[in-house]
């Protein structure tokens, strides 16, 4: 009997151990009364400013809103860093170190009867040939491509000029397909020039832009009231439809000072030098500038609410002979993914990456 006992004792003990090391990093975590996406990265990730991770995790599942979660709502938690540990439906781990980076890079359409998909580098972390599988976007369209399986085959067509991608490239069908892009406000300026020329897939991804302040001179946001009279910066070139979306028209009708200088670069600098209240970006810019620059513990990310939130679409010229069949290919495959959980895998393993550095 005693031995029977003590060889179960050894099982048990057995099993304990190996319950022990079979440490988990990320996984599900179910929102408390109270709770907000910033608290839960603090416990989570130790670091509130991780509460953007979270969004983008679960954007989907939150909508438009990160400010308002509610009791009850289960997140998905992604893995950054070894943190966090012992949720339950986590990736079981078995160290902290970082993943080996993902080497496959896309081929380019060698030629004319694939379908091409017109991209470029430097558009970091959503498309450049020195990311694993090419950046987030590019990674999504892959594999989105790979479950529509068009029998023509597909290619990425690597063009780094990006002022030929809409004119005279994809205008004029010398390639089928451009991805990412932004889509304006079109609902209130349907005379834009994509929103009158250009088809709009479902987002790839969307991604939060963000207010950027100086720590030392705060600023609140929780309506838009709160800004009008502010100077923000955004620099020359970039887009500026969100400043006006859903009535605000802090452009159009001059409710704040839009500040524009060449680079984001300058516009950290100005913000620093106390010369404007904030910087309005995607978060991804915004939070590599502060790291470049080295002013992270200077810059407040505003947590109460995004300043807009913009989809990232794969665009198809009207005139294309088969616009309308290369989107249902191009949104079959990736709502496909999605409903597989394939798309949370690549979303998951690129967010790990980025928000590692930040």
């Amino acid at each position: 009997m005693l031995k029977k006992f003590m060889a179960m004792a050894t099982l048990s003990m057995g099993l304990s151990a190996s319950a022990a090391y079979a440490e988990t990093c990320g996984g599900n975590y179910t929102v408390t009364p109270g709770d907000s996406l910033s608290q839960i990265a603090q416990n989570l990730y130790g670091d509130k400013d991780k509460w953007s991770v979270i969004y983008n995790s679960n954007s989907d599942v939150i909508g438009g809103s990160p400010e308002l979660i509610y009791e009850g709502t289960v997140l998905h938690i992604t893995c950054i860093n070894g943190k966090p540990t012992g949720l339950a439906g986590g990736t079981e781990v078995t160290d902290t170190a970082e993943a080996e980076p993902i080497t496959v890079t896309p081929g380019s359409a060698q030629s004319r009867k694939k379908i091409s998909i017109l991209v470029a580098d430097d558009y970091k972390p959503f498309m450049d040939r020195s990311l694993p599988n090419g950046g987030m976007v590019i990674d999504v369209m892959q594999k989105s491509m790979e479950d529509a399986d068009p029998k023509e085959g597909f290619g990425f067509y690597w063009v780094n000029d990006f002022s030929a991608h809409l004119e005279p490239l994809l205008s004029n069908a010398l390639l089928d397909v451009g991805v990412p892009w932004l889509r304006p406000a079109c609902e209130t300026n349907p005379d834009a020039y994509r929103c009158q020329n250009f088809y709009f897939s479902d987002p790839m991804f969307e991604m939060l832009i963000l207010l950027f302040t100086n720590k030392d001179h705060p600023i609140k946001y929780t309506q838009d009231s709160d800004i009008e009279g502010l100077n923000l910066c955004r620099p020359a070139g970039y887009y500026t439809h969100d400043l006006d979306k859903n009535g605000r028209n802090w452009v159009k009708d001059e409710k704040i000072t839009l500040t524009r200088p060449h680079t984001m670069t300058d516009c950290f600098n100005l913000l620093m030098e106390g010369k404007v209240d904030a910087v309005a970006a995607n978060e991804f810019t915004g939070r590599a500038e502060m790291k470049q620059l080295g002013i992270k513990d200077k810059v407040v990310v505003i947590d109460t609410k995004p300043l807009s939130i913009e989809g990232l679409h794969v665009l198809i010229h009207k005139t294309h002979p088969r616009a309308k069949e290369l989107l249902d290919l191009i949104n079959g495959g990736l709502r496909d993914i999605k409903a597989s959980g394939e798309y949370q895998k690549i979303i998951d393993a690129h967010l790990s990456r980025i928000y590692s550095d930040f």
